[in-house]
């Protein structure tokens, strides 16, 4: 096993970053040690399993810690890469959890208990075969679902992270403005410290690579629009170093906004041009964008990212979704009114 990169922020006095180890393709998800003088704070450790246990004890030897000088931990949003070892962390450490309410929220909906995930994991399914997905690829979806979940308990204790106003949280020996923005995850928490203007943005704005923007049943029914109302305020700050929770730290924060916003509105435009003329389902177009040929991890964040960008479609007026028929289509508004003005 490979022990984990561990760098100093740069921006960051007394900050580590960490390489916890996670799955292909993004193969490593960016954690942070901050040292203060109650303790250090662990900003998303990362999914758990017996390989990133071992990790952080490597990295506890390395900055000569254990456990209990872990005086807190703060929760970016409730994907399993950035919270999965969090209760398991906080048994160790007795640690105080931080993370936003609806960031919670959502994790309770997906991981609070196995009866719970089991209601998901036939919950999700059932949406996606209404929208096109094959019913031969739900056995894999579920197992893959069912997989996830080990990487999630035990389920911590939180504090709610206070969001909107100017209420700071005073972790690691720095003062961090709260942050909360959607549509990569709902409730989603980013942490700002103004007078550096350094940023620990988890997965609200990443370099490189676009955050997954996901319509999931029971959650933001218009998480693209969320997210795309999170990235203009974010574009508003004024950033000198963002540490993100995928790939590596950077400082064209504002710049890699504006590409992600414009981003979207040309998949948005390449979604609508994609739709046939006697209507589209979500999974047709998801093939035609991202592959027929995806694993079902992928095909199941590249489903769901195509219906966000659906329904905001739909809330754009430029598409109508039509639920008429046991499979739900979604028609072109602007091809319907070239064909009612050639009648």
């Amino acid at each position: 096993m490979k022990m984990p990169e561990l760098t100093p922020c740069e921006w960051i006095d007394g900050g580590f970053q960490v390489k916890i180890s996670m799955s292909f393709p993004l193969r490593w998800v960016n954690s942070y040690v901050l040292k203060g003088q109650d303790g250090f704070t662990i900003v998303d450790p990362g999914p758990r399993n017996q390989d990133t246990e071992a990790e952080w004890a490597h990295v506890f030897q390395q900055l000569r810690m254990s456990f209990g000088d872990v005086s807190d931990i703060v929760v970016t949003h409730h994907h399993p890469d950035h919270y999965g070892l969090v209760g398991w962390m906080q048994q160790q450490s007795q640690a105080c959890v931080h993370m936003s309410a609806r960031s919670h929220q959502e994790a309770m909906m997906m991981w609070g208990a196995q009866e719970s995930m089991g209601a998901m994991e036939h919950r999700l399914p059932g949406f996606f075969v209404r929208h096109g997905f094959p019913r031969e690829q739900v056995p894999d979806l579920e197992a893959h679902m069912r997989q996830a979940y080990s990487q999630v308990n035990p389920q911590p204790e939180i504090t709610v992270i206070p969001v909107g106003g100017e209420a700071c949280l005073e972790l690691g020996g720095h003062s961090w403005l709260p942050i909360q923005t959607g549509g990569h995850a709902a409730g989603h928490v980013s942490l700002y410290e103004p007078n550096s203007g350094v940023i620990l943005c988890g997965d609200a704005v990443l370099p490189q690579i676009s955050p997954n923007i996901s319509l999931l049943p029971g959650s933001d029914t218009q998480p693209l629009h969320s997210y795309i109302d999170g990235l203009q305020r974010l574009g508003e700050l004024e950033v000198s170093w963002a540490y993100p929770g995928h790939r590596h730290p950077f400082g064209d924060f504002h710049e890699r906004t504006q590409a992600l916003l414009a981003h979207h509105e040309e998949r948005l435009d390449q979604f609508q041009q994609l739709i046939q003329p006697e209507g589209s389902t979500a999974y047709q177009l998801c093939t035609a964008v991202f592959s027929n040929k995806l694993g079902i991890h992928q095909l199941r964040f590249a489903m769901s990212e195509t219906l966000a960008h659906l329904v905001e479609l739909v809330r754009r007026d430029r598409v109508r979704m039509s639920e008429s028929d046991p499979v739900t289509r979604f028609c072109s508004l602007h091809r319907e009114s070239l064909s009612n003005q050639a009648k």
